[in-house]
């Protein structure tokens, strides 16, 4: 948890007692694999219940045109090295937290013949990303859902 993040996250707490950091970082992790798994393997129904419907239509349009491109990613995370609450808000009853997660990906792209048109097996490369989830509070679904990715 990131000095900024406190406030956000008290509030969080303060509406859902039942909050954990701990237990929200590892669903985070968890989420994390699942969405790229999903996505790299263009598995649009697993993602409809991971991320919101903005996130989701982009994914599908990358999804699309990699599929109308004849390309197949095949790709790996190798390992999540930190995930970090950086901030969180709240808003009436919408929450947002942000994670900072570094990670390392082994990447390739290959064309329909399976010929390699980026990326390598063999060498990860790190990532930092910070993907924002939210999620309605003291509401019946305890899913945080993934709604924003950017650079880090």
């Amino acid at each position: 948890l990131e000095s900024g993040a406190e406030s956000g996250v008290g509030a969080i707490i303060a509406a859902e007692s039942s909050f954990g950091v701990g237990q929200f970082i590892d669903g985070a992790k968890a989420a994390y694999r699942m969405i790229l798994d999903a996505y790299w393997k263009g598995d649009t129904d697993t993602l409809g219940w991971l991320v919101e419907d903005e996130v989701r239509q982009s994914f599908i349009e990358a999804i699309d045109a990699r599929k109308a491109a004849g390309h197949v990613l095949d790709n790996r995370l190798v390992s999540i090295e930190r995930a970090v609450i950086t901030d969180a808000e709240v808003k009436g009853r919408a929450a947002r937290i942000m994670v900072l997660i570094e990670a390392d990906i082994a990447a390739t792209t290959r064309d329909s013949e399976g010929n390699l048109v980026s990326g390598s097996m063999t060498d990860a490369v790190a990532t930092r990303e910070i993907w924002t989830f939210a999620r309605t509070l003291k509401n019946s679904d305890p899913n945080w859902k993934l709604a924003e990715t950017d650079e880090a």
